[in-house]
């Protein structure tokens, strides 16, 4: 074990909150890592973890030692950056954590043009709806549909997201085509339980002035597919995100309701740790949504 090993095992013990989730990210055994601390606690003759059979803390010392290799570490990757230069390009796994539906239908297809730009990467794409710890979970980069709240993270907005009202041409052709805000009040909407705004739903006129609009709804459902497929079965009025509904809007499967209004909207974000340093790895990433997406 090298120095700069025994550091990046001890940071990623410290951040996982396990050897074992230490271990995965680093891409060695559980065994390996308790070896590695050990012989860093030895070299250094300080206890950095206090280990039981329920959870690992860290010690006083322990402390200590991972806020100094923390920005060592970032120093060390500042410098050979700066020595490879354009040279070097980025190696090794790249974890990303990305909504369902979006990492599907929109991100994934992306992923072979990725890869054959970076070919020495590789990626761990983890398709996931629910909050998550980054340096916990050991993830590179969340992307997410919405804003971030904590302070020690970055966000880095990609592109916005429209929501668009639609429906299915039967369910049109039987209850009638909505012409203006509140004729929406008549009709059967599907409520997407994801969206906190529930049945007030608000919805901007073409001169700029937004009505929340009261809507009817029988069922709520919490995913944006499944608000799809019920509105293309003739069960109401959705409103969905406008990549999962584009198909079948240009085939006529679904048809936008009052075009010329608009409702909510979404960004998408790239989200990574609040460090001065990024890694190589990352910023390319965050290039490539940015130029596919603009």
């Amino acid at each position: 074990m090298d120095t700069l090993d025994g550091m990046r095992t001890i940071v990623a013990a410290v951040e996982t909150g396990s050897f074992t989730a230490a271990g995965e990210r680093q891409g060695i055994s559980k065994a390996l890592v308790s070896k590695y601390v050990g012989q860093v606690e030895s070299r250094l003759g300080v206890r950095l973890f206090n280990r039981s059979t329920r959870r690992l803390a860290l010690t006083e010392e322990g402390q200590r030692y991972y806020d100094q290799a923390v920005p060592l570490l970032e120093e060390f990757s500042v410098m050979v950056d700066s020595v490879t230069g354009a040279q070097s390009a980025p190696r090794g796994l790249l974890r990303v954590s990305v909504p369902q539906t979006f990492g599907e239908m929109s991100l994934s297809p992306l992923i072979p043009k990725f890869l054959e730009t970076y070919p020495d990467l590789s990626l761990d794409l983890q398709l996931s709806d629910r909050m998550i710890d980054m340096l916990e979970e050991g993830i590179d980069v969340v992307i997410r549909i919405g804003g971030v709240d904590d302070s020690s993270l970055i966000a880095r907005h990609i592109k916005t997201l429209p929501l668009t009202l639609c429906a299915s041409p039967e369910y049109i052709i039987q209850q009638g085509e909505p012409l203006k805000a509140e004729d929406i009040t008549q009709h059967t909407c599907i409520i997407d339980s994801n969206f906190r705004i529930g049945k007030q739903w608000p919805i901007v006129d073409p001169e700029g002035q937004t009505t929340s609009i009261d809507v009817s709804s029988k069922v709520a459902v919490n995913s944006p597919r499944a608000v799809k497929e019920i509105a293309m079965a003739g069960g109401g009025i959705g409103m969905i995100p406008r990549f999962i509904i584009e198909s079948e809007l240009q085939t006529g499967v679904l048809k936008e309701i009052l075009p010329a209004y608009k409702t909510l909207e979404f960004g998408l974000f790239a989200i990574y740790p609040h460090r001065r340093y990024l890694s190589k790895k990352v910023r390319c990433f965050i290039d490539f949504l940015m130029e596919e997406f603009k």
